[in-house]
């Protein structure tokens, strides 16, 4: 079974650490990745693909308020592990850290998330390529090669156990947001990884290739990246 898992933050002010305000307003592009997966799945149903799929959504807002978690807290993730919260502008992942446990224990065999996770990846790639982080070469291939055929391409980055260390917590056992700034996109990516098992699993960080593409099909706005990416994935299970 497919697990697609999706990140829809449907606003991101970056709770008590609060964003600049410069551009607060495209915030709501933070749920792209959930809507991309929504979309996918509706797709893929219509299509009527043979394929046994489940979809998680993580859908909640990051707003400041007196009882928004704040930097210094310590959380617990589904599967146990504990998360010290030293930037809540760090959000998408504890949220999605909870949808990849979830799509686990409904018995998926395999998982990808889509996430606007972080600036990082728009500074390393632009808008032409999404980050792809994966534990299973094999499931990054098809990814790849549905990317080439859609269009919707995307660049594997690489997971290594020193990036494991940088997001290792002082006061619990991961950090959600590390004050070394180093290896922004695959530090997400890594934290990640310890939300899934052994399950094959890959992480695509859409925030460059989401919106704003300036593409004759998508010039502004809301581009629907990784819909066409996930059907011709979910097709390649099909012709087995």
């Amino acid at each position: 079974m497919l697990g697609l898992v999706g990140k829809a933050v449907t606003f991101d002010s970056g709770g008590i650490s609060l964003k600049p305000g410069a551009k607060m307003s495209e915030m709501k592009f933070d749920m792209s990745g959930g809507a991309a997966v929504v979309q996918a799945v509706a797709a893929i149903a219509r299509l009527g693909l043979p394929v046994k799929l489940v979809a998680v959504i993580g859908a909640t807002e990051n707003l400041p308020s007196g009882s928004a978690v704040k930097p210094g807290d310590i959380v617990r993730a589904a599967n146990g592990k504990t998360i010290e919260v030293n930037n809540t502008d760090a959000e998408g992942r504890l949220v999605l850290a909870d949808c990849l446990c979830h799509a686990v224990t409904q018995g998926a065999e395999r998982i990808v998330d889509l996430a606007t996770l972080t600036g990082a990846v728009i500074v390393a790639l632009g808008s032409t390529y999404a980050g792809l982080m994966s534990n299973d070469d094999e499931l990054a291939g098809r990814i790849e090669q549905a990317g080439e055929r859609t269009g919707e391409i995307v660049w594997r980055l690489p997971l290594h156990e020193e990036y494991d260390e940088l997001i290792k917590g002082t006061y619990g056992d991961l950090d959600n947001a590390p004050e070394a700034r180093k290896a922004g996109t695959i530090v997400g990516g890594a934290f990640l990884s310890n939300f899934v098992d052994d399950t094959p699993w890959a992480h695509l960080d859409i925030a460059g290739s989401a919106w704003d593409l300036g593409r004759p099909y998508a010039p502004k706005g809301a581009a629907g990246y990784g819909v066409r990416l996930l059907v011709e994935l979910a097709r390649s299970y099909c012709v087995q």
